[in-house]
């Protein structure tokens, strides 16, 4: 909500999802807008505004969220049938998208002149940090459940997998850490990416992937007929290489070996193996086949983020040789409430690649940007069914403005350039 006041007069307006519905006081207050902390600036033109974030305790969903298979958990305790371990799945890929579908998107923005107080509260940093320890407890809970009950074959899977979703939500929560400048919450990073063993994702992603993003060179940014099956052989091999290379580099110029202590890869993934190895002296021989379906449930999570958040964008070559700077149509945009709610505004995805050092509560919608057809859920259904995928997201992104239907504009999967630029008509060059 913004109130601005000017000398003669007040007036209250309601920002968010249905804001052209709610524009006095009555409905702020309905909201209980009005009990929540405020923020207070001037605007160039003299005039007073006063923001409230009207989503500030919701943010909240984003800690509770990877705790999903402890519900499952409870349930199947309570209840005796099985079937409950596989809650999350469906409250992940059925409610997730209807309560996207039902709450609609929110495009309104804070205003820039209390971007600064909003950075500043700490208690959208508390979220962040709040989160940390329950990766930690959502697997353990898992794993000690897995590897103690008499579970069927599906169940024990289906435990794995949901164990594994969730700790790929810890990969998130490195991101919105590991791209902040104080060392408390670059080292938060490093020790929640041990959860899904991925300890070299805030390396690659920080100095590799905002590098390199959407241009061919970069094994993260999907490209337009490419199913997110042959993505995944490109990009998680190749992220790991990049990060790899980006460390060696920043020791080898400090007069180290790459298998230094200072190595920060290695140290995430220390943690990760005296994390696992843990489990398994402590429930047993179950832990290796549940483990291993963790770590790849969880690292899948981030592939399919990638996948749809960069699908066929390109940047293009300067006259230099070099590509473009990164701008806010390079990434694939969403404003669906609910999955934003539960994953730190991760889908505002576009002003995240423009400006990586803004917090998540300050993130901004832009005008025309590429716009996925739903949150990133319901993205994630689309991209697992190729055919559906494309069929859907083609013609979305030849039809981006600052596309217009040319295909030397797009990312194209060079496998299957001939075959695109026959089916468009174009010429291949």
């Amino acid at each position: 909500m913004i109130s601005t006041v000017g000398a003669a007069s007040t007036r209250s307006r309601l920002i968010g999802a249905d804001s052209e519905k709610a524009d006095n006081a009555n409905n702020v207050r309905s909201y209980g807008i009005s009990k929540m902390k405020g923020y207070t600036a001037t605007l160039p033109n003299g005039e007073a505004i006063h923001y409230v974030d009207r989503k500030r305790w919701l943010w909240s969903l984003s800690v509770l969220y990877p705790l999903q298979p402890l519900l499952g958990i409870w349930l199947h305790f309570e209840t005796g049938n099985q079937a409950w371990l596989l809650l999350p799945l469906f409250l992940g890929y059925v409610v997730a998208p209807f309560q996207d579908w039902l709450f609609g998107e929110d495009k309104n923005n804070p205003p820039e002149e209390v971007v600064l107080q909003l950075d500043r509260d700490r208690y959208y940093r508390f979220l962040t940090y709040a989160v940390v320890p329950l990766h930690f407890i959502a697997l353990f809970v898992a794993a000690w459940w897995a590897g103690t009950q008499d579970l069927s074959w599906w169940a024990f899977i289906g435990l794995a997998v949901v164990a594994g979703m969730g700790s790929g939500l810890g990969i998130n929560t490195g991101h919105e850490l590991g791209h902040k400048k104080p060392v408390f919450e670059r080292n938060l990073a490093k020790i929640v990416l041990a959860v899904p063993v991925y300890g070299h994702f805030w390396i690659e992603h920080n100095r590799g992937h905002h590098r390199d993003v959407s241009t061919p060179e970069d094994p993260a940014s999907s490209r337009m007929g490419e199913s997110i099956y042959k993505f995944a052989l490109r990009e998680v091999p190749g992220a790991f290489r990049r990060a790899w290379a980006i460390e060696k580099d920043r020791l080898e110029r400090r007069g180290r070996s790459v298998w230094h202590s200072n190595n920060q890869i290695l140290q995430s993934m220390v943690l990760s193996l005296v994390m696992q190895l843990g489990l398994l002296i402590a429930f047993g021989w179950l832990m290796i086949p549940f483990l291993i379906l963790h770590n790849i449930f969880a690292w899948w999570q981030l592939t399919s983020a990638n996948y749809v958040e960069h699908y066929g964008l390109l940047r293009l070559k300067e006259p230099s040789g070099k590509f473009e700077r990164c701008q806010p149509w390079h990434s694939w945009n969403s404003n669906h409430i609910y999955s934003n709610l539960v994953l730190f505004h991760l889908e505002r995805h576009s002003d995240h690649h423009a400006h990586p050092l803004r917090r998540y509560q300050s993130l901004r919608h832009f005008d025309d940007l590429p716009t996925l057809p739903s949150g990133y859920f319901g993205s994630y259904l689309l991209a697992y069914v190729p055919w559906i995928w494309y069929r859907v997201m083609d013609k979305r992104l030849l039809a981006l403005p600052h596309i217009q239907g040319d295909l030397d504009k797009v990312n194209v999967d060079p496998d299957k350039r001939l075959v695109i630029y026959k089916k468009y008509g174009q010429d291949h060059t």
